[in-house]
């Protein structure tokens, strides 16, 4: 009988699986669709750049893009980093990681969690190209397109009542193209103040997971629900922050300079009352007193008061505006003199007063005894030199984004135009225009080529240094101009000139002028541009002007 089974099942083996194929290619014939056609072949040559692209998605970006530069350097020394890298990165991730982990201990009867192995990996990633922006910004923009598929060694244990249990991370893979802004630069190391990174495209990551030493991923359909659904999640909300059609959003790291310009960011009303029994100086009367108030911190000349003739008790009753930079750090400072008509003019006191001391847009009045310094260990600052009276007041500026309100044109500014602007800010009072001029390119004298700008608005005149022999001058010095209302339908003359260094005729000579129409300015609250020099043949000068309302 086994003998007969043996032969039945070597006969029906034999019979069946020709009758298989043969029933399969007639169901396969049966059931293949009719629109399926031949693909379209065609030679390289007729296909464009983006069918190409498809077809090879692995080319290097320096290979697809022209604008993109090779940097087969920069991923020779991140390989020779990457050991060290490795540990520093995995050290954050663990410095990060621990406090997380802490609060699910003793939830869910959770035990202890904690990395069992945590590395990288000893493949580093690899830039495929790095394309660098060029603006008229104080910065510096490049995009460098990463690619990673490491091979991680991250496992991670969870104590579940007295079970543990293990999820490893594998299979690592990541394609990236980040923009990456160092701004400002600064002539201090590190040369540049903050780091600002952001995703113009959303990144490519696949990754594998095994829990208890298997692949979870290998489960039909498991793959699917883990990746697409919860991955896709998790990155929306990830990559909400950092990526998107808008620019740079995120801030990745600051680094603080002290070369770094401080902006302002307000100005202080100062009032100058009275002084009350002050010294008296001069020998055959009473003092000619007057104020010098200026800021600490500050370059800019000192404000000063009328001179009262032979009073020691002065009423002054008059205004000074003076622009913060930090009110937490600076101090207004006071100091009194003699006026003398021939000398030095003699100091009757002084005193400070911290900003910090003030709320803004709150006017307060101090009463404050004169000194000598302000060493608290001088002796002679218990003698009693007067007083001062004056009332401050710190207003701030307005916030870019809510300093006027309007529909946006495609380029993320607002309307402009003389009507428009006179409607919304009419009414914006008093404000702070601040011109920085960034320098000059191809200007050329017909004698001599020692640039410096000429900035005249409203009848004052402002200028930058002289730089000597020199066609691309570099000035990067900032002008304020402190005004009751927004210069709506005014310009601003600014003048390139040259400067003889020695003695002889003809020793200033023009290289060229722009005027520059104010309104979008003040409506848009920043420009900055390269205007072409009228009057020059190829003269560019690069301005930025803001203006900031309080």
């Amino acid at each position: 009988m086994g003998f007969l089974s043996s032969i039945l099942g070597i006969i029906g083996f034999g019979i069946g699986i020709p009758v298989g194929l043969l029933v399969g290619f007639f169901l396969f014939i049966y059931f293949e669709p009719n629109d399926v056609k031949d693909p379209i072949i065609r030679p390289l040559l007729e296909l464009d750049s983006s069918a190409l692209q498809d077809l090879l998605p692995e080319i290097p970006q320096w290979v697809k893009n022209p604008d993109s530069d090779r940097v087969d350097w920069l991923n020779k020394f991140i390989s020779d980093m990457w050991p060290y890298l490795d540990k520093a990165i995995c050290g954050t991730i663990r410095s990060i990681a621990e406090p997380i982990f802490a609060e699910y201990i003793g939830k869910f009867q959770i035990r202890s969690i904690d990395f069992e192995s945590l590395s990288l990996g000893t493949l580093p990633p690899t830039i495929h190209g790095i394309k660098v922006y060029e603006t008229n910004e104080k910065e510096l923009v490049f995009e460098p397109a990463v690619r990673w598929a490491g091979n991680p060694n991250i496992i991670l244990v969870v104590k579940l009542l007295s079970l543990p249990i293990t999820v490893q991370l594998v299979d690592l893979q990541t394609f990236a193209a980040p923009r990456i802004i160092l701004k400002p630069l600064v002539p201090t190391f590190p040369c540049f103040a903050s780091i600002v990174v952001s995703l113009m495209e959303k990144p490519h990551v696949d990754f594998g997971v095994k829990l208890l030493g298997g692949d979870i991923m290998a489960i039909p359909g498991l793959y699917r629900f883990v990746q697409v659904p919860h991955w896709k999640l998790l990155k929306k909300k990830l990559l909400a922050s950092i990526s998107g059609p808008k620019l740079l959003k995120y801030l990745f790291l600051t680094v603080q300079c002290k070369g770094a310009m401080k902006k302002p960011v307000g100005i202080l009303h100062v009032k100058v009352i009275r002084a009350l029994k002050l010294l008296k100086k001069d020998i055959l009367g009473a003092s000619d007193p007057y104020v010098k108030l200026s800021l600490s911190g500050e370059r800019l000349p000192a404000k000063k008061t009328t001179v009262k003739m032979k009073n020691l008790n002065p009423e002054w009753n008059e205004e000074f505006k003076l622009i913060v930079k930090d009110p937490q750090s600076q101090v207004l400072q006071l100091h009194v003199y003699d006026w003398e008509k021939v000398g030095t003019h003699d100091k009757l006191g002084m005193q400070v007063v911290p900003l910090s001391l003030l709320t803004p847009h709150e006017n307060k009045e101090f009463t404050l005894d004169l000194l000598k310094n302000t060493n608290p260990n001088d002796s002679q600052n218990k003698k009693r030199r007067g007083q001062i009276v004056v009332e401050m007041t710190f207003d701030t500026f307005r916030e870019e984004n809510d300093r006027f309100s309007g529909p946006l044109d495609g380029f993320g500014r607002k309307e402009s135009g003389v009507d428009r602007a006179s409607e919304d800010l009419s009414s914006s009072g008093a404000g702070l225009l601040l011109v920085t001029v960034q320098g000059a390119e191809d200007v050329e004298g017909k004698r001599h080529n020692n640039p410096y700008a000429l900035i005249i608005f409203r009848g004052e005149q402002k200028k930058t240094k002289v730089i000597k022999k020199t066609r691309d001058p570099c000035w990067n010095e900032e002008f304020q101009f402190m005004i009751e209302e927004a210069p709506l339908n005014e310009k601003i003359h600014i003048e390139v000139m040259s400067k003889r260094t020695g003695f002889g005729f003809r020793a200033k000579e023009s290289l060229g002028h722009v005027d520059i129409n104010l309104v979008d300015v003040v409506y848009n609250g920043r420009m900055n541009e390269k205007y072409h020099l009228i009057n020059s043949k190829n003269g560019l000068i690069h301005v930025e002007i803001r203006w900031q309302t309080i």
